[in-house]
């Protein structure tokens, strides 16, 4: 039996580092990717994974990380496509194109790429599990930054849409969206949420649902993790009919 091998992108911390060291506990041979070269070879030293450096904003760098799980492991079973940043740029008087264009390469594009390098790797293996990492930002309105809402959203409609085009591949395509969790990209906010009494969400929780969506035979849904909650699939409303 061929071993199991997963990619995890933004695995130099928070869910990416979590999920490393729960797959490699397992006997899963890890791909963890990150720009973050110092916390991304800690994790590699710490889990024994394979650290590679990666942009997941640039497409030829998603494809190079997959063909390292493939070259050096035989393979790709899994992908956890997780990287993303939080930058708060707003629209009208302040709004900063780089910021922008940052946000939406890494939050967005960065699940396009990974999902587009995998799918190859996934279909000459019969088969596989994508999870992306999407958030309650996805499945409601944040006016505090409405661009990162705005990519999430992005996130939850891709994996929608393209979960029934792959499913004949048995190809499961996944999201998670949590609430706040206990992660690096809510420091800035984080004096913020405490203060306004919300409770921020253990690193563990979210990755029981991450490992339940990989191992499990569901596809096309997007599980909210929120404290105190027993998580699930979202339930999404059908859009209006036409009348005739």
């Amino acid at each position: 039996m061929p071993e199991t091998v997963a990619l995890i992108t933004g695995a130099a911390s928070g869910f990416g580092r979590a999920l490393t060291q729960t797959l490699t506990g397992r006997g899963v041979r890890v791909v963890a990717c990150d720009v973050d070269e110092e916390g991304g070879r800690r994790v590699a030293e710490e889990t024994g994974a394979l650290f590679i450096h990666c942009d997941v904003s640039d497409p030829d760098q998603n494809t190079a990380a997959v063909a390292v799980a493939v070259e050096e492991f035989g393979g790709l079973d899994f992908a956890f496509l997780n990287a993303g940043i939080a930058l708060g740029t707003p629209l009208g008087e302040g709004f900063e194109l780089e910021a922008y264009r940052q946000a939406m390469g890494v939050n967005l594009d960065g699940v396009v790429f990974g999902i587009n390098a995998a799918l190859p790797a996934l279909k000459a293996r019969g088969g596989g599990s994508i999870v992306a990492t999407a958030s309650l930002a996805g499945l409601t309105a944040v006016p505090m930054d409405p661009i990162y809402s705005a990519n999430k959203h992005a996130v939850v409609g891709l994996v929608r849409s393209l979960a029934p085009v792959f499913a004949a591949d048995n190809i499961r395509i996944n999201a998670v969206c949590p609430g706040f969790a206990e992660t690096a990209i809510i420091e800035s906010i984080r004096e913020h949420i405490v203060g306004a009494g919300v409770p921020i969400i253990p690193v563990e929780q979210v990755i029981e649902v991450v490992t339940g969506l990989l191992d499990g035979d569901m596809t096309g849904e997007c599980w909210f993790v929120q404290a105190g909650r027993e998580s699930q699939p979202f339930a999404f409303r059908g859009i209006p009919g036409p009348r005739s």
